[in-house]
């Protein structure tokens, strides 16, 4: 392979870690005993890392005493608290693959995600916001055979703890001695735009290293505390927010069960956080709040934005407002643990702003050509490709759709485009499905939304395709206006007039309070075509293929 082809090797001289999460946990508790481990503010939850331990300790008795054996799926449903993060450890030493359920799930949802995996014990709480998850549950327990027990964080936990202590620690020892770090231990659904989500299975092996190395990559020691509002149930909570910090010593700081920017803000100020995470619109709504200027946020020095490109203005603003001047971007999806590329604390501004860094520790990448396959020249556009130990063993239950995502020399195609440059930084630049192509030009989403996010009315801009019987697709522009601020679609109108290609000109616009989201808080562009074309009365979208 030639340096002028888009490939690059994450070489480092730093080993992977070869043990599971439990053994991993233990040697941070042996190293930071009475040290602050987990904070939940919105629990009024404080453990050290001894207590924590305990805690794993009694909950994985706990599930030894309801009948859960190695590999069997246990199931969780529940917003951020403090259960779900013992959960997912006591899970993880008793042998058992952690199932995580969206709180955003609804009953069909719910059911198939159940079913799929063949959850055995599922945990929950008892809702979230306006859903009943026990009415829910209830609702589809007929369809579910394998399931033989429900418990509710906030009416069994201290059940499933008393009948854990009529297991001797003897037995658990002997489980976590079986396990090995290539066992499964936690299946993640991936929302898939169309049709039902596929069960990401992910490894110890997997998992554990994507959350030590991102940790390496922002600095972490024991004295970081990392502020954790996005949502366990994603990669994003519990690999790069909680594995991190565990592999580390790093304190885990929960806000609250869901996001909220003043929950956010008064948890960096009251517990002094080094770090916060969030996906862009998050961070916007921490800095646009009007009280965002009443808090003390200069503890603060890394973090990490992912999840949707982050406009330019907004990473400035974070740096230079929330005084995370290292603040980092991972890329990444499910299938892949989730991080493959991280930009560096020490990368220019400019770099943090145009690219998603560079391929990460371990990890190889590559971009190719989509129809054909090849490595294309660096600088070039095409699709990207991961390989290494990040990639997950496959979707549960699903040979046809694992085979479709990793080819036989292990690449996971991304369905991203991406190009790399001469020093192998890389740049997302849109995904195969969502480049417009109108007239025979291809157009980047990401690109166009740039540029609107330069005008001052503009807080926050979501671009997509329409369909055009005469150009085949048409772009359309969603756009939130700051708070205060007022615009009109012709102003926006006359505003790209001149400064971009004509073709690239939204031809529609929507002024909105809000976007369609996911509950980690992703923009489903999916959701504003379908609200679009309906509400344009363009019929269906036409099946159009890259140029």
């Amino acid at each position: 392979m030639t340096a002028s082809l888009s490939y690059a090797h994450g070489t480092s001289a730093t080993p992977l870690l070869g043990e599971t999460i439990g053994d991993n946990l233990r040697r941070t508790v042996e190293a930071h005993g009475d040290r602050e481990a987990l904070v939940v503010r919105s629990q009024g939850y404080r453990a050290t890392w001894r207590e924590l331990w305990q805690a794993t300790t009694d909950v994985a008795r706990g599930l030894i005493a309801s009948g859960v054996k190695r590999g069997d799926r246990v199931g969780v449903w529940s917003p951020n608290r403090h259960e779900w993060v013992v959960l997912q450890y006591a899970a993880a030493r008793a042998g058992a693959i952690l199932v995580n359920i969206n709180p955003a799930y609804r009953t069909t949802e719910l059911d198939y995600a159940l079913r799929k995996c063949g959850v055995g014990v599922l945990f929950l709480a008892r809702g979230f916001r306006q859903a009943n998850y026990v009415a829910m549950l209830a609702e589809v327990r007929p369809n579910l055979p394998d399931l033989r027990l429900a418990l509710t964080f906030e009416d069994d936990w201290a059940a499933l703890l008393d009948a854990g202590r009529g297991v001797d620690e003897a037995v658990l020892a002997e489980r976590e001695r079986s396990l090995q770090f290539d066992d499964p231990v936690n299946i993640q659904y991936t929302s898939g735009t169309t049709g039902f989500p596929k069960g990401a299975t992910l490894s110890h092996h997997n998992i554990l290293n994507n959350g030590y190395f991102t940790g390496e990559a922002l600095g972490y020691g024991p004295d970081d505390r990392v502020c954790i509002p996005v949502p366990f149930y994603h990669c994003f909570g519990m690999v790069l927010g909680n594995l991190a910090c565990t592999t580390h010593g790093a304190t885990m700081v929960i806000p609250g069960e869901a996001f909220d920017p003043i929950a956010v803000l008064e948890t960096v100020q009251a517990e002094r956080c080094t770090s916060l995470y969030g996906v862009p619109t998050m961070f916007i709504a921490e800095l646009d709040h009007p009280r965002f200027a009443e808090f003390d946020v200069s503890s603060l020095r890394t973090g990490i934005m992912a999840g949707s490109p982050c406009p330019v203005e907004i990473m400035r603003r974070v740096i230079s407002q929330m005084h995370m001047r290292e603040v980092t971007i991972v890329y990444g999806m499910t299938e892949t643990s989730p991080g493959s590329t991280q930009s560096a604390r020490t990368d220019s501004i400019e770099r943090r702003v145009s690219t998603v860094g560079r391929v990460e520790p371990h990890v190889e990448v590559k971009v190719v050509d989509p129809a054909t396959g090849a490595v294309v020249p660096r600088g070039t556009s095409g699709e990207l490709c991961t390989r290494g130990y990040s990639v997950m063993l496959g979707y549960w239950d699903d040979e046809a759709a694992t085979k479709a995502a990793i080819d036989a020399a292990g690449w996971m195609h991304t369905g991203d485009l991406a190009t790399m440059d001469a020093e192998s930084y890389v740049n997302i630049v849109g995904r195969i499905k969502d480049t417009i192509i109108r007239g025979g030009e291809n157009i980047s989403p990401r690109e166009v939304e740039e540029f609107l996010h330069t005008h001052p009315a503009v807080s926050e801009a979501q671009v997509i395709g329409v369909p055009s019987e005469k150009y085949g697709e048409e772009v359309m522009a969603w756009i939130r206006v700051r708070a205060g601020a007022t615009v009109t679609p012709e102003e926006l109108t006359s505003f790209c007039a001149g400064k971009i290609a004509t073709y690239k000109i939204p031809r529609h616009w929507k002024l909105v309070d809000e976007f369609p989201m996911t509950v980690t808080g992703k923009v489903q562009k999916y959701r504003m075509r379908e609200l679009s074309t309906a509400e344009l009365g363009l019929g269906k979208a036409a099946q159009i293929k890259m140029a």
